[in-house]
């Protein structure tokens, strides 16, 4: 039982990161139409940026450095999609994995075979319940993003921001023609996705974890499938879908001595089983929109 809640509590935290992660691929699907596939590598990029910061200036201005580099990368990424803007989402979505490989390149240059880390002052506190022990950085983990969460909805619904936002996402051409930039919406969208990421960063550099290396912008790999169990489109099934795949995984992974015959990688191949069983189930995700074609 004590295995159970630890696998459990553990899972939850881990959906938390996922959740932020998931959510930032929704931001820019719903403001662009355009799959990041270098998100992992945005993330990883803010990451690299505070821990260069954190020696010097400590945790929290560090974090900052880190987050404003990610929304800027996010951004700066978005403006060379728009080379092949006439081409299609389909294209640019494509040309991130591209930008992606070029930076991921000169990344794993910079970081070699370290770890980063970002000093921060939860290190290797472990929060007590009962007999269970879980990383202080992971219970922060789970407060910011239900936080983060409750602003973003919030802004999402109730600023203008947000209006012009669900405008762009639902009709473009009619969003324009109503005086909504969408230029304004794709930049926001963007930068906003970059800051998610590299937060959820911050939380994997952190216990117990021992920081994030060259190959850790993977992770963002496993925050795909949540998007797609959520749905593409929709931002609360991206934190359904994030909190889903944490969970299931962290509990897979805890008990993964007990069917070794499946194989010691399990937990990580266990949000793709999820995502495969949930779309034989629901094709569109959890809480993704119908395509509705008129002949």
């Amino acid at each position: 039982m004590q295995l159970f809640v630890q696998q459990l509590l553990l899972g939850i935290s881990l959906g938390a990161i996922y959740a932020l992660i998931a959510l930032s691929f929704t931001t820019i699907f719903q403001g662009t139409k355009v799959f990041n596939l270098s998100q992992g590598t945005v993330m990883l990029a803010g990451v690299f940026a505070a821990a260069k910061v954190a020696p010097h200036s400590g945790f929290w201005l560090a974090a900052l450095v880190g987050l404003l580099v990610g929304g800027a990368a996010a951004v700066i990424i978005w403006g060379l999609t728009l080379a092949s803007r006439g081409s299609g989402h389909l294209t640019q979505t494509i040309m991130t994995m591209g930008i992606q490989v070029v930076l991921i390149s000169e990344l794993t240059r910079r970081i070699g075979s370290d770890f980063l880390t970002t000093k921060d002052p939860w290190g290797a506190s472990v929060w007590h319940l009962g007999g269970v022990g879980i990383p202080q950085a992971r219970v922060w983990a789970i407060v910011v993003t239900i936080i983060m969460v409750g602003v973003f909805f919030w802004a999402f619904r109730a600023t203008p921001w947000g209006a012009a936002m669900r405008a762009a996402s639902a009709d473009p051409v009619t969003a324009e023609l109503l005086g909504i930039s969408e230029r304004r919406v794709a930049c926001a969208a963007w930068g906003i996705g970059g800051v998610l990421a590299v937060l959820a960063g911050l939380f994997l550099a952190a216990a117990p974890n021992p920081g994030l290396d060259y190959t850790s912008h993977l992770v963002a790999l496993s925050a795909i499938p949540a998007v797609v169990i959520g749905g593409l489109d929709s931002s609360e099934g991206a934190v359904v879908g994030g909190m889903l795949v944490g969970l299931v995984q962290g509990l897979v992974t805890g008990y993964s001595s007990h069917y070794t015959f499946l194989g010691t990688d399990i937990g990580s191949v266990t949000p793709y089983i999820l995502m495969v069983a949930v779309l034989l189930l629901k094709p569109h995700g959890l809480f993704g929109s119908k395509e509705v074609a008129r002949v």
